[in-house]
């Protein structure tokens, strides 16, 4: 099912392979290269002490870091050579469970599906050549007649025999789903699993993902782009043994019926004119495996709320944490700006969801903060990371698989110069909380 790229040899004629030491520096950069968007995750994973994540360059070369915490050196190397100069492509992780490591990512909007393999993550570092899937089938293809493969985000799932599971927009601009159940060499064709009726070319919901890596994936979704939406509202479901839920457990429909519509899943936020068109940044789940999003809303497009969401037994608190600014993108004279919702960037640590990192303008500048809750959203404590920035700081990420006992990492793009999706110069920075 998933063939191997004729040209792959050339590919291996141009990987790069190199190890640079960073120094014993709490703080520096794993790149001065690169950058991600915010649709394809994990884009970092945490996997003994070592740190698994890649991104694209301003030559279009999708490239992976590994980042060895301990020594402070990072190893990188092409993951494909040149595909295509646009932030959307950057790869997502995910761990077999033969001990691999994969690498997924797409070209944006167009037909291809990509995957790179770490054998053996415990004795090598080096990803071997792009393997080619083609996920669209036929007969979704019919029913939903478009053919755009944009984003990549693979779960597995110990619980269903280590499938992984992979999610994306990709036939009919909707959420797709598909699985693997040898360790991601072959994969089922997708399936639309959030749509809409009557079925709507233009429409594109954008969704976020979490697992807890055993039997859930918590999933956070939106009508659709919040340029294209007069209201953009923010839904949740979750997956769980072939079925998929509402937070209070409700069923919506099982695996093999699937899709369902938007107004089937628990509304977490009912977007309106005054309040304003709504974003996803990030979702985790709490200590008792309940969900908790982080969101956005925009009275204008000069403003970007960014609120904090959970679930509990009393229903869904949703709790404001502070005006970030406009859009950080360049916006060129004369020009309107294309993204004007492009905020700065909100995650949440992955087994601590009191912690957020997040992205906003001060003084005209995007900077990085750490934000800490104890009372469900209702006061923080601050802690600036970036302070008195000449660039801006934006989309920072915790890594999935982070521990809360383990020193806090977060990575984030800091941005030379960062026009649009497809015209930008990067670099992707970190930062280690000491204990």
């Amino acid at each position: 099912m998933q063939n191997t790229l004729k040209h792959q040899f050339f590919l291996l004629v141009f990987v790069f392979i190199c190890i640079q030491s960073i120094g014993q520096s709490k703080e520096g950069y794993l790149t001065k290269d690169g950058a991600w968007c915010w649709f394809s995750d994990p884009r970092a994973i945490l996997v003994d002490n070592t740190i698994y994540t890649g991104w694209v360059k301003t030559n279009g070369t999708v490239e992976a870091g590994v980042f060895d915490l301990n020594t402070k050196k990072i190893q990188l190397s092409d993951l494909y050579y040149k595909l295509e100069r646009d932030d959307h492509n950057n790869p997502a992780f995910t761990v077999t469970n033969s001990g691999d490591i994969i690498a997924v990512y797409t070209r944006h909007a167009k037909r291809d599906f990509f995957i790179n393999r770490l054998k053996d993550y415990r004795s090598n570092t080096i990803f071997s050549g792009a393997n080619l899937l083609y996920p669209v089938s036929n007969e979704e293809l019919n029913k939903y007649p478009l053919n755009h493969v944009t984003y990549a985000n693979p779960y597995r799932l110990k619980n269903e025999n280590n499938r992984i599971y992979c999610f994306g927009r990709w036939t009919g601009y909707k959420p797709n789903v598909m699985w693997s159940d040898d360790d991601g060499h072959n994969w089922t064709k997708s399936k639309v699993f959030i749509t809409n009726f009557p079925f709507d070319k233009d429409n594109r919901p954008y969704v976020k993902y979490h697992s807890d890596g055993e039997s859930k994936i918590h999933i956070m979704f939106t009508d659709g782009h919040p340029r294209n939406e007069p209201t953009n509202s923010v839904y949740y479901a979750y997956y769980e043994n072939g079925a998929f839920y509402k937070a209070n457990g409700e069923q919506i429909c099982s695996l093999k019926d699937i899709p369902f519509e938007p107004k089937d899943a628990s509304k977490v936020y009912t977007s309106n004119q005054k309040e304003g068109r709504a974003w996803i940044a990030d979702i985790a789940q709490d200590g008792n495996g309940n969900p908790v999003l982080l969101y956005t809303k925009s009275p204008t497009e000069e403003n970007h709320e960014y609120w904090y969401a959970k679930y509990t037994e009393e229903g869904w608190i949703n709790k404001k944490m502070c005006d970030s600014g406009k859009w950080f993108p360049k916006t060129e004279a004369g020009k309107v700006e294309k993204e004007p919702h492009y905020f700065g960037g909100l995650s949440l640590h992955p087994d601590n969801t009191n912690v957020v990192y997040l992205s906003r303008q001060i003084k005209g500048v995007f900077e990085i903060e750490r934000w800490e809750t104890n009372n469900n959203g209702k006061s923080w404590e601050k802690e600036a990371i970036t302070k008195n920035s000449t660039l801006d700081n934006v989309r920072p990420y915790l890594p999935r698989g982070l521990s809360k006992s383990a020193p806090e990492v977060v990575l984030w793009m800091e941005n030379q110069n960062y026009i649009f999706y497809r015209n930008y110069k990067a670099s992707i920075k970190y930062w280690i909380k000491e204990n």
